[in-house]
């Protein structure tokens, strides 16, 4: 979209003067010229069919709507000026539906709340929505009723302006503060989110809608107790909510909770069978707790509901063990070459298609599939593959064998953590499954707490700034690592059964593993990896729900496992018989042989079920979900080498890390 409504953009500037002066004939001249000089321009198009309804040539005016739609499918404005068109050609019904349509893209639209008030008939629910969204919406000062319609437009620069300078003068409206961790939350800015609206909640402890942010800010963050907490408090005060109740259902799942959220989520679409997204959530718990039957149906019903909802799709084809029909796929192939299908739904769709026709053997027609679906998210993303090279070489320069030496036993002494590390795709699950299966070891998931706190080491800082992580670490005092030892400790409990030992599977700790060994000296560290062509390219086909930044092209997850490698090699220097490095390779062929030699370096004793991992009943969040529930299979091992001729980028990248790691699977096995 041009940027025709900036101030210095005079063309535009003079024809709504001549609007607001009824002279519509002589700014549609301007705006004609526009919209042919400035290709297909937004504002002139909207403009245009203000002009065109006041002049009551309302098929021009339609025209002209088409084409704004066409351009930008969720521009609010265009469907509230489609309601104002129909409302004037007598349409009361269409008009009202255009008016819904509108609100939902932009709930700061005003007129369209005041036309579905007058429209709603004998709706009543309808009515008392409208009013209530008038009535808050005419209570917020102009300019933040600005900020919340510019954040609707996707204007976030422009709004989060605005917002700041009104905040300036009123550092107390609580209204303001929302807007701003809204902002916030949109820029990734998650602490400065959560800052804002713990702010907001001292002002007015009783502001509902505030809370609610809370509560989906806390979550963001995977501060998962805390905001069940919250969540639970304002479902309490109130219980009919349905969007409290959904969030509500949201945080049960979060804490393995899934029996309740299911009854939730079912209760919710018995009266809303239409809602997308509540099918989509269903789906994922029945996924979770290995009801697979029950995730397809809600996965389907996710995607029948609204037919360009890619998630839906994706999902189905993350279970790995889902095929697409023939309809699904000529729906799929529709809809992803649709440009008024949003960039981030063509993405899920591009991802689900490679997998369609990989299961199918077309393999050239799956690589493009997923090439185009990663070119698409990496443009939707700020990953910078030498920045992050950078970032994690500075472990190497501050976590020396010195260091560790200087902070010998510090920590706490709890050796309940076992850490899972390395690149997703590499086998991490699995292992985690076998360990799982064991007696004395709790499963859990992909724990944020070791991120979350190398994110507070680092502080608040713009891009360009030197990171102050893991640089923090040496300011640390040795009752300050003890403590971050056993906070971490605390902080996990919620994920935690009654086992003494525990799993924290999140891959990228391995960044973090001097960290790790400072607080929690007695914790065990299991490295899993896999073949790098392998495991890059089985990253690269894989849409991530959140991070895993790196895997969005070949070059970049190529220079990802190299690093990961280089660091790896690093704290093997400088903490020998530390961690103990597990190949994928290895598991699949000699698996109980591999499961003793893990169950030695954990200090247990070995049982049979952690060789019959598959037959454990536990919950699984991650995509190999399926996979781990069934016994040990070797089709995936060469997989990759179907796509073998896309993979120069990958390779090159990798370097003699290919190599590297034959021979020592080969110096293994001999």
């Amino acid at each position: 979209m041009n940027t025709a409504n900036s101030p210095e953009h005079a063309p535009l500037k003079d024809a709504k003067s001549l609007m607001q002066q009824g002279a519509f004939e002589d700014a549609k001249s301007i705006l004609v010229d526009e919209v042919e000089s400035r290709d297909e321009d937004a504002e002139a198009l909207y403009m245009l069919a203000v002009c065109e309804r006041y002049l009551e040539r309302y098929e021009a005016a339609q025209s002209y709507l088409d084409r704004l739609i066409r351009l930008r499918p969720r521009y609010g404005r265009a469907y509230q000026e489609s309601g104002h068109l129909r409302r004037a050609m007598g349409q009361n019904e269409r008009a009202l539906a255009d008016y819904r349509k509108a609100v939902d893209f932009n709930s700061a639209l005003l007129a369209s709340w005041s036309a579905i008030r007058e429209l709603a008939g004998d709706d009543r629910t309808l009515a008392n929505q409208a009013r209530e969204q008038i009535q808050r919406l005419s209570a917020l000062p102009k300019e933040l009723l600005s900020v919340r319609s510019m954040i609707s437009e996707g204007a976030l620069l422009k709004a989060e302006r605005l917002c700041r300078a009104f905040m300036q003068k009123n550092p107390k409206h609580v209204e303001g503060m929302r807007l701003l961790a809204d902002l916030a939350v949109r820029f990734d800015v998650l602490d400065d989110a959560e800052f804002l609206l713990e702010s907001a909640l001292e002002f007015e402890p009783e502001n509902r809608f505030a809370r609610f942010d809370y509560v989906n800010v806390l979550y963001r963050r995977q501060k998962y107790e805390q905001s069940l907490s919250e969540a639970e408090a304002l479902l309490e005060k109130y219980p009919d909510n349905d969007s409290y109740r959904s969030a509500y259902a949201n945080q049960c799942v979060a804490v393995g909770r899934y029996d309740e959220a299911v009854a939730i989520y079912n209760d919710l679409l018995a009266r809303n069978p239409g809602a997308d997204l509540l099918h989509l959530l269903k789906g994922h718990a029945l996924k979770t707790t290995g009801d697979l039957e029950g995730a397809i149906d809600s996965y389907r019903a996710a995607y029948g509901a609204r037919p360009d909802f890619g998630d839906a799709y994706w999902s189905l084809a993350n279970l790995k063990t889902y095929s697409f029909d023939a309809e699904e796929i000529a729906a799929l192939e529709k809809r992803v070459i649709d440009e008024s299908v949003e960039a981030n739904d063509r993405v899920h769709m591009h991802f689900a298609l490679g997998k369609a026709f990989e299961d199918q053997d077309s393999f050239e027609t799956a690589f493009d599939h997923y090439e185009l679906g990663n070119t698409l998210k990496r443009d939707l993303l700020a990953y910078d593959a030498d920045r992050m090279s950078t970032t994690l070489g500075l472990q190497e320069s501050v976590c020396t064998r010195q260091f560790f030496d200087d902070r010998k036993d510090w920590g706490a002494k709890a050796p309940d953590p076992i850490f899972i590390v390395g690149l997703p795709r590499a086998g991490s699950t699995l292992l985690e499954q076998i360990l799982a299966s064991h007696s004395l070891v709790d499963g859990t998931f992909e724990l944020p707490n070791i991120g979350a706190l190398a994110h507070r080491l680092d502080g608040r800082r713009t891009r360009d700034q030197e990171p102050n992580y893991p640089k923090r670490l040496l300011d640390l005092n040795e009752d300050q690592v003890r403590q971050a030892g056993e906070q971490y400790l605390q902080d996990t409990k919620i994920h935690r059964s009654d086992a003494p030992l525990f799993i924290d599977k999140m891959p990228n700790n391995f960044r973090h593993i001097g960290m790790i060994h400072a607080i929690l000296p007695n914790a065990k560290i299991i490295d899993a990896r896999r073949h790098p062509m392998a495991c890059c390219f089985s990253g690269f086909k894989q849409l991530f729900a959140s991070g895993q930044e790196f895997t969005y092209g070949l070059r970049e997850i190529g220079q990802y496992y190299s690093d990961y490698v280089r660091l790896m090699d690093h704290w093997n220097a400088v903490l020998p018989n530390r961690v103990l490095r597990v190949n994928y390779e290895s598991v699949v062929g000699n698996l109980e042989n591999e499961v003793r030699r893990i169950l030695d370096y954990c200090g247990l004793e070995f049982e049979d079920a952690c060789v019959e991992f598959h037959r454990t009943e536990r919950s699984i969040r991650t995509p190999s979900a399926e996979q781990v529930r069934q016994p040990i299979y070797t089709s995936g091992l060469l997989q990759w080498q179907n796509f073998e001729p896309w993979l120069a980028p990958l390779k090159q990248a990798l370097g003699d890390n290919v190599e590297r790691y034959d021979r020592e699977i080969a110096t293994e096995a001999s």
